[in-house]
């Protein structure tokens, strides 16, 4: 029984160490990583701009290009570049010298990216970019270096010190490299002045697409179209409801022109009030002042609107004010913008 308690709490006081070790690496490192951040403003100079205008001037693309963990960030750069109007590629930099420098065209400018300045491949690179009389950017955090020294443009990534605690896993430097492609990037999308719908046609696909080009008219014309006349009677109205399936239908006059809603609401409203149903009609027990949504309006606009009344369904019109149909937050749902 000793023995038993002695292990349990031997566990004990070592899964506290352990928690508390876990706790103060964490924090560390993003106590380091947010220092680093900062620091990388004074980065932002004469010389970031002359190399974001240069890129903007350029009329092919931007070749970027590392090794290790800086070709991964070098990735996700291209990435960003591309999904916001800059065309760009990646080139990983020992390929480069065994072929693919063909991707390279005449009016390309090409990013090499080294926390060092002074990688291997790179350092081989270079002089054939040259020869080829691309333009070069160096990413480095060594402006004396071979990098730093060699390339035309230097975007400076200082990193005093990796963020674990042994000083050597790219952690800060990665942090720095990807921050400044993302200054890069931005830098670029103003300039360009590019817009929610520039940015749609390159993010087609999933939830943030469909919130940049989906419209209501996109959706309403799959749904039941309910729709009674101001003078046609309950009953007419209850199975104009039932049949289409909507909860509610829309009191349409002969122009077409939108009068009022009905929901079961309404109805159960009536009921509890104990009316006659044979002597009212559909007038009698509508609301008069419908919400209503544009049938150009964004799908998120409709998504927005039935949130911020609390309702499932908004009735969709024309420029007109003429009816068109219903918008349900199962449509919305359905294309995943909820």
């Amino acid at each position: 029984m000793k023995k038993l308690f002695e292990k349990a709490t031997k566990n004990t006081k070592s899964k506290v160490i352990s928690e508390a070790l876990i706790t103060k690496t964490a924090i560390r490192t993003l106590d380091i990583e947010a220092k680093t951040l900062k620091a990388l403003k004074a980065s932002i100079n004469a010389s970031f701009v002359d190399c974001v205008q240069a890129i903007f001037q350029c009329s092919g693309r931007l070749v970027v290009t590392g090794v290790g963990k800086s070709a991964l960030v070098g990735q996700k750069i291209v990435a960003t570049l591309n999904s916001t109007g800059t065309p760009s590629l990646f080139m990983h930099a020992a390929d480069a010298i065994h072929g693919d420098l063909g991707m390279i065209q005449a009016k390309d400018f090409v990013l090499c990216i080294s926390k060092s300045g002074e990688t291997p491949e790179i350092k081989v690179l270079v002089p054939f970019l040259k020869n080829l009389g691309s333009p070069i950017i160096g990413m480095s955090s060594n402006l004396n270096s071979y990098l730093g020294q060699q390339a035309h443009y230097v975007l400076h990534t200082p990193v005093p010190q990796e963020a674990d605690p042994n000083n050597l896993a790219p952690t800060a430097s990665t942090t720095a490299q990807a921050a400044m492609g993302d200054a890069l990037a931005t830098a670029l999308l103003a300039l360009r002045g590019f817009t929610p719908q520039d940015f749609a046609q390159f993010h087609p696909g999933g939830a943030l697409g469909k919130q940049l080009y989906l419209r209501v008219h996109d959706l309403y014309p799959q749904n039941e179209k309910p729709a009674v006349r101001p003078e046609e009677s309950i009953q007419r109205t209850i199975l104009e409801m039932t049949t289409k399936r909507l909860g509610a239908t829309a009191v349409v006059g002969p122009e077409g022109n939108l009068c009022g809603i009905i929901t079961d609401g309404d109805l159960r409203r009536m009921l509890e009030r104990g009316q006659d149903m044979n002597a009212l009609c559909a007038r009698d027990i509508m609301s008069s002042t419908p919400k209503v949504v544009n049938e150009d309006e964004l799908a998120v606009k409709a998504l927005q609107m039935m949130r911020q009344n609390s309702i499932t369904q908004l009735i969709v019109v024309n420029e007109q004010g003429q009816y068109r149909g219903f918008v349900h937050l199962h449509d919305l749902i359905r294309e995943g913008l909820i």
